[in-house]
């Protein structure tokens, strides 16, 4: 695909995303699919886990942005969402993928959100849910989209030296490493502590349903109280956002740094920690 430059003849054009805005010089422009102009700042995206929580949030932020140009979700169920750029891979096995390879090719980003709890749960099936599920689609995506920026939806707390005795911990370290070790363009580890649903997001587990419906009242107090370690879907959903369209100062992001990342986002900028 042959691209162009457009040097811009007033000193920066103004990109809405509802109302903030974005400062750049110059934009990038070549023909897109679909027969419609793309910028630089175009992006298509691939969402894994759409259906949960944090799903939710990401696949909102993306319709809601006008530069990422396109969604497609994989998961085991529809998201029951209705939008001209979002397209669904509903399917029951996420561990083998070379019947859908042609699907799953030319995406700039890829936001791995899918997880299940351990609560209950041998360490080997959890291994099997976690390590084995998500290396299965990402080693496809590396080989299918070298350009790729892969971001991965982990937790506060996990083990990178993967010997400690939490077994979630261990398994959430090995499957991040794995994925640093893949050769895509970029890879990113998101570790989100507490998480406050907003927009209609809700969580698919019931025990967490019932603990957020025991908290809701507490999170906006919290938020105010202790706001590095409070993200709201929103803002995991819009730093996805900016870590793939930008970068980030580290490959490895806790609370504080995804939500600086989503700062960022509203600034046009990189985020401000180095």
């Amino acid at each position: 695909m042959k691209s162009t430059v457009l040097k811009c003849n007033v000193d920066f054009l103004r990109l809405r995303r509802d109302s903030v805005r974005m400062d750049v010089g110059y934009l990038y422009f070549c023909q897109a699919p679909n027969g419609k102009q793309r910028t630089s700042f175009d992006m298509k995206v691939l969402i894994f886990g759409a259906t949960g929580m944090v799903g939710q949030g990401v696949l909102r932020e993306c319709l809601l942005d006008p530069n990422v140009d396109a969604v497609v979700t994989v998961g085991r169920s529809a998201t029951g969402v209705q939008d001209p750029k979002l397209r669904e891979i509903v399917r029951p096995d996420l561990f083998h993928y070379p019947d859908i390879e042609s699907q799953l090719a030319g995406f700039d980003a890829c936001f791995f959100c899918l997880g299940v709890s351990s609560a209950g749960m041998p360490e080997k099936q959890y291994e099997n849910l976690t390590y084995t599920l998500t290396l299965a689609a990402a080693e496809t995506l590396a080989r299918l989209n070298p350009a790729m920026t892969f971001v991965y939806v982990s937790g506060a707390g996990t083990d990178s030296s993967e010997k400690r005795r939490v077994m979630w911990a261990r398994v959430k370290g090995k499957t991040e490493n794995a994925l640093l070790r893949l050769p895509f363009k970029a890879a990113y580890m998101f570790r989100p502590g507490v998480i406050q649903p907003v927009h209609g997001a809700r969580s698919k587990t019931p025990a967490y349903r019932f603990a957020y419906t025991l908290l809701t009242p507490l999170l906006p107090l919290l938020r105010r109280l202790f706001p590095r370690y409070i993200l709201t879907t929103e803002e995991i959903g819009r730093a996805m956002i900016q870590v793939a369209r930008q970068g980030a100062p580290k490959k490895i992001l806790e609370t504080w740094d995804i939500r600086e990342c989503a700062a960022g986002f509203f600034a046009g900028g990189k985020p401000a920690r180095a």
